[in-house]
């Protein structure tokens, strides 16, 4: 793996520029963050928003069907409230080869909704021989799926037949059903049994929400929850500043809004300290959460943090996967930590994730037609993050592969600057009604560079 590990306090020396000493100076002399999506505690010790709860599936009688394919399952009411679910397993480099079915109680009105299916494979993560990838934490696991503000489930898993009369896959063994809860935004009540006038309490001052609001130093300032848009000429001003004079004309476009990880109100205690970075970035991968389209721009955070405690927490990687992400009303969004100008080594694209940067579409869209604001924002983001480091987003170039289920570990492949992720992964993200944009994708982001 190329790239390198941050200090403790999760800074180091980049080549765009160092700002060990900026953090040094934030880490002293700064003040303590404001609140921001902060929820009472149920504890004491700084406890944090949100939670996970793992329930281990068991199998379902099929009494008379000796034949029938393998099924486990549960169902469960007074859960406590989640709003994102998933299933995990013991193995990552086992697939569920099967259907993963769940329907939910609505805890606003007791409800149960129909049934739907749960992508049965979640086709991101770190490259094969990396130390997040070989953890032993990490998980097997389907996408995440967002059913809102629920208090129970029932959730059924079926191997698929296979060919031949009688032929049928096994599941995989230690099959799990991960119920998360991202926590409440800022303004929201909160929840019934809190303890009565306790102050709330978050995870945005601790040493590792310092060190992710630092690593931003170079382009915003400390504690913002959302670095705001440059025009062009003051963008070319922050690129001189940032890697010195160019030699000719600099082609990037103008760098737009992108709320923080304090902005959705990440949890920096949940993921590894430190970063790890990649040497620059050649390619931009586009993806979809495969995570449903039912959700409002205004819960748009809640998502993210669902998503970033189920990667961390359920799936066993360092931090959320994506280096950034961008909803269905076009707000960008910063993924991972370290920095977003920086070239952050991300878990998006197994075998290509070295050298890339990876930015995933909230939502599915292999049926459904991504909006055309999340299309833009993706085009003025690729335009702004591809520039920084000279790539044009018509060109190919060539990357190495970390090995995966297309490419054998050390082929160099030649790929679209702009690819999907399904260009160096056998999957269906980004869905194809998203890979059908590439096109328009690369096109826009060229004009925005000024091609």
């Amino acid at each position: 793996m190329r790239g390198f590990l941050a200090s403790p306090s999760g800074v180091l020396p980049f080549t765009l520029r160092s700002i060990g000493a900026a953090c040094a100076a934030v880490l002293a002399l700064a003040p303590a963050p404001p609140a921001f999506g902060s929820v009472p505690a149920s504890g004491s010790g700084g406890a944090v928003p949100g939670s996970t709860r793992s329930l281990p599936l068991v199998p379902l009688s099929r009494e008379g069907d000796p034949g029938a394919a393998p099924e486990q399952g549960l169902r469960r009411t007074g859960v406590g409230r989640f709003a994102l679910l998933g299933v995990v397993w013991d193995d990552p480099g086992t697939e569920l080869r099967g259907r993963v079915r769940v329907r939910t109680r609505s805890a606003a009105t007791g409800k149960w909704t129909g049934w739907q299916d749960v992508e049965a494979h979640a086709d991101h993560g770190a490259d094969p021989g990396t130390a997040e990838r070989s953890s032993r934490r990490v998980r097997g696991a389907t996408a995440p799926l967002w059913v809102g503000s629920s208090d129970g489930v029932e959730v059924r898993v079926r191997a698929e037949q296979t060919g031949g009369r009688g032929g049928r896959s096994t599941l995989p063994s230690g099959l799990r059903l991960e119920l998360v809860d991202p926590g409440r935004d800022a303004g929201q009540a909160p929840a019934a049994g809190a303890p009565a006038g306790e102050p709330p309490r978050t995870a945005l001052d601790t040493e590792a929400a310092i060190a992710a609001s630092g690593a931003n130093a170079d382009v915003a300032a400390y504690g913002t929850t959302a670095i705001p848009e440059l025009d062009r000429p003051a963008t070319e001003r922050e690129l001189t500043r940032l890697q010195g004079p160019a030699r000719g004309k600099p082609y990037i476009g103008a760098r737009p809004k992108i709320v923080t990880r304090r902005g959705w109100g990440a949890d920096e205690s949940l993921r590894e300290r430190g970063f790890v970075y990649t040497k620059k970035i050649k390619a931009a991968f586009v993806h979809h959460t495969a995570s449903g389209n039912k959700y409002t721009c205004a819960q748009a955070p809640s998502v993210i943090r669902g998503i970033y405690r189920y990667h961390v927490k359920s799936m066993g990687w360092r931090d959320i996967g994506y280096n950034f992400l961008v909803d269905k009303c076009g707000t960008l969004y910063e993924g991972r930590a370290g920095g977003v100008a920086k070239p952050v080594l991300g878990a998006h694209t197994m075998g290509f994730n070295t050298d890339s940067m990876g930015v995933a579409v909230i939502g599915s869209h292999g049926t459904t037609q991504p909006p055309g604001a999340a299309v833009t924002a993706v085009a003025r983001l690729a335009a702004w993050k591809l520039g920084l480091h000279g790539a044009d987003p018509r060109a190919k170039t060539y990357l190495t592969s970390g090995g995966g289920n297309l490419y054998p570990k050390g082929k160099k492949v030649r790929l679209h600057v702009m690819s999907g992720h399904r260009d160096g992964y056998a999957t269906e993200c980004p869905g194809k009604r998203l890979y059908a944009k590439l096109g328009t994708l690369r096109t826009s982001a060229a004009r925005y560079q000024g091609r």
